[in-house]
C-alpha cells in the first residue's frame, strides 16, 4: 500500500485523514509447503467452486505442531491439484472452518478465492446451518435449551477453552434439544448459532452433561467408562450431521446430511434403554 508520497505504509495503526490516495498491490499467493498426499476423501458434493467433505474421526484438518502431514489439507492438495484458494496470501485449500480431529462429519472447503470470501462472510453473519449429534453423560432435565456463554482460551491450560466473563471471551451460542433418552445418557442435537473452538463440548459440559468419551471436558460414571473401554471408543461422541449454506457463486441454498458413523452408532445402540 502506498501514500501519495510513494512511501510504503507498514504501520497497521495508521490513521487515515481522508485526503490521501492509496494504491493496494495484492501479492501472488505463495506456496504453503504442504505435501499432497493420496488420502481417501468422502466427498458429499463438489463443483468448480467448492466441495463438501464428510471427515472421519481421527483426521486432523490442517497441519500444525504434532501433525505436520496426513491431514485433510494434504488430502485436498492431492485431490484439487492447482485449484486452491489463496486467501491470506497462501496457496492452500480454502479451509473456511474446522472441526476437531476426533469429531466426525461435514465440512465445506473453498476451491477459489471468490468461494472462500463468500463462505467466510456467511460464517461471520452466522447464516450457516450447522447441526451436531452428541451423546452426553446423564439425562438433561429439560427437553431443550440455549447456552449463551462467551468462550476464550483458558488462562491456565492453553489446550482448553473456558467460559469467561467480560470482553475477553467471544460470544458463543448453542441451541440444544434432547432426541433420545439412553442409559444414564442422552442423544442430543446441537445447533450452532456461532462456531467457536470446542463450543459444543464446553457448553454441554457447563450444563453438567459432557460428551461421552471427551478426554478434555468429560467425566462419566464407572459403567460408562467400562462401556467405552469395551467398545474401544476413545473420542468425544460428536458428529457434524447437517450443514447448510448459500452457494457463494450460484446463490442456490444447499443442504447436506451425514448419518451417525459406525462407532457412534455402536455406542448409541449399546446405550438404548
Amino acid at each position: 500500500m502506498q501514500s501519495e508520497a510513494s512511501a510504503a505504509v507498514r504501520d497497521p495503526a495508521l490513521k487515515v485523514r481522508g485526503i490521501e490516495a492509496f494504491t493496494l498491490t495484492v501479492p501472488e499467493a505463495r506456496p504453503a509447503h504442504n505435501e499432497p498426499q493420496d488420502i481417501p476423501l468422502r466427498l458429499v458434493f463438489e463443483d468448480e467452486h467448492l466441495l463438501v467433505v464428510d471427515k472421519p474421526a481421527g483426521l486432523v484438518v490442517h497441519p500444525a505442531a504434532g501433525n505436520p502431514d496426513g491431514t485433510l489439507v494434504n488430502a485436498l492438495l492431492h485431490h484439487c491439484g492447482g485449484t486452491l484458494s489463496g486467501i491470506g496470501g497462501v496457496a492452500r485449500p480454502g479451509i473456511v472452518h474446522r472441526i476437531d480431529k476426533d469429531t466426525s462429519g461435514l465440512l465445506v472447503v473453498a476451491k477459489t478465492d471468490v468461494a472462500h470470501e463468500g463462505l467466510a462472510k456467511q460464517f461471520a453473519a452466522h447464516s450457516i446451518d450447522r447441526r451436531y449429534l452428541a451423546i452426553v453423560a446423564g439425562l438433561p432435565k429439560t427437553a431443550e435449551g440455549i447456552v449463551d456463554a462467551p468462550l476464550a482460551r483458558s488462562s491456565t491450560n492453553r489446550k482448553k477453552i473456558s467460559i469467561v466473563e467480560g470482553s475477553r471471551g467471544k460470544r458463543a451460542v448453542t441451541h440444544w434439544r434432547r432426541l433420545q433418552i439412553l442409559q444414564d445418557a442422552a442423544l442430543v442435537e446441537c445447533r450452532l448459532e456461532t462456531g467457536r473452538t470446542h463450543q459444543v463440548r464446553v457448553h454441554m459440559a457447563s450444563l453438567g452433561h459432557p460428551l461421552l468419551g471427551d478426554p478434555v471436558y468429560g467425566h462419566s460414571g464407572k459403567s460408562s467408562r467400562e462401556l467405552l473401554k469395551r467398545l474401544n471408543f476413545h473420542r468425544q461422541a460428536l458428529h457434524a450431521a447437517e450443514l447448510g449454506f448459500t452457494h457463494p457463486v450460484t446463490k442456490h441454498r444447499l443442504s447436506f446430511a451425514s448419518g451417525m458413523p459406525a462407532d457412534m452408532q455402536e455406542l448409541f445402540t449399546a446405550l438404548l434403554v
